[in-house]
């Protein structure tokens, strides 16, 4: 059972013993904040104060206890590649990366080690088994789910998977906790941020971990769509696509930044209208409900997480998939995740690459 020291993952815990589960619990050590700025509002579920929360909670439960310190791997594959896609220009998504490659990849080997059958979480979500395959279905709560962010499980990872959660809702959930005794738990509030950045300024994250950030990627050009050089930006890591606010260039109107240009260090800006697009293209994807996509199927195509999805066609280029909206969308992000439903189902995800 992997524990957070949250609501969540607590009440996932209570019901599966319940329902007869023999736990051990685990939680990650996979981050020490130690900016000054993220000292100050340390939060989420990689502090020193959530993992002892989750020990306590464990013990009052009455199932073993284990802490894992991951800091290593975390560091050479959430935050490296977190960092890496900021300087390509790209706006990376890390907690599809921390599933993958730290939840699953790691709780695994330990549920290996501990000779436990399945993996269990908090997540919103559901698993389902259907003509052999495995896959997402969304969780019942829809302000919650988090489907989302699961994409990149394998067949593997998602047979072996509880979700308890999934066909609950968070009302529900609170409301298992207070009526269990668990009354401040029942109100603890939920953290919102990534875990690594509990003040939300990835700029500052990048300029702490960058060495000579401010020199390597310094001023460059604003320019519109059309190529007119319309003033001088602070370097291209510090924005993102759909960006409107914090450009500190007055032209008028609302511009927003629609294309980034590592080579140059140039960002272009644009009006509402020129954000949307309707064609793009994913790569490394993972396929879930079905094994192949032969012919061009129609889903609904999520490119954010809070992004209600829109519907679209989508077919197989090879190692890309070809996605195209029936109506134009904005701020078509590259390095988001795009995520594909049919019925709440989920068919698969993958990286965003690039706009048609």
């Amino acid at each position: 059972m992997a524990m957070s020291g949250g609501i969540d993952s607590t009440v996932a815990a209570m019901l599966l013993i319940e329902q007869g589960y023999e736990l051990e619990g685990v939680t990650f050590r996979s981050w020490d904040n130690i900016s000054k700025a993220c000292m100050e509002k340390e939060t989420g579920c990689c502090n020193v104060d959530a993992i002892f929360e989750a020990k306590s909670m464990a013990d009052h439960l009455g199932f073993p206890h284990q802490i894992l310190d991951i800091r290593k791997h975390f560091e050479s594959t959430v935050i490296a590649n977190f960092v890496s896609e900021y300087l390509a220009g790209r706006t990376p998504n890390p907690c599809v990366v921390c599933n993958s490659d730290i939840k699953w990849g790691e709780i695994i080997k330990k549920a290996d080690e501990l000779n436990c059958e399945f993996i269990a979480t908090g997540h919103y979500a559901q698993v389902i088994e259907e003509n052999g395959r495995y896959f997402i279905k969304k969780g019942k709560d829809a302000t919650k789910d988090q489907s989302y962010f699961l994409w990149s499980l394998t067949q593997d990872n998602l047979k072996r998977t509880l979700f308890p959660l999934g066909e609950l809702n968070k009302t529900e959930v609170r409301e298992i906790a207070f009526n269990r005794g668990f009354e401040k738990l029942s109100k603890k509030r939920e953290s919102q941020e990534i875990c690594f950045i509990p003040d939300n300024d990835y700029r500052r994250f990048l300029r702490e971990r960058v060495p000579d950030f401010e020199t390597r990627f310094g001023p460059g050009q604003f320019i519109d769509t059309s190529g007119k050089i319309l003033g001088t930006h602070r370097g291209y890591p510090n924005y993102t696509i759909g960006q409107r606010k914090g450009l500190e260039i007055a032209l008028g109107h609302p511009m927003y930044v629609t294309q980034i240009i590592p080579k140059t260090n140039t960002v272009v800006l644009g009006t509402r209208e020129e954000l949307h697009s309707k064609v793009f293209y994913v790569e490394n994807y993972n396929l879930m409900k079905f094994g192949s996509i032969e012919t061009e199927i129609e889903v609904l195509a999520k490119i954010r997480y809070r992004n209600q999805g829109g519907m679209a066609r989508m077919k197989n280029e090879g190692s890309r998939l070809k996605v195209e909206y029936y109506s134009p969308v904005d701020s078509i992000t590259p390095g988001q995740s795009a995520v594909f439903y049919q019925d709440d189902c989920m068919i698969g995800g993958g990286v965003i690459v690039g706009l048609a």
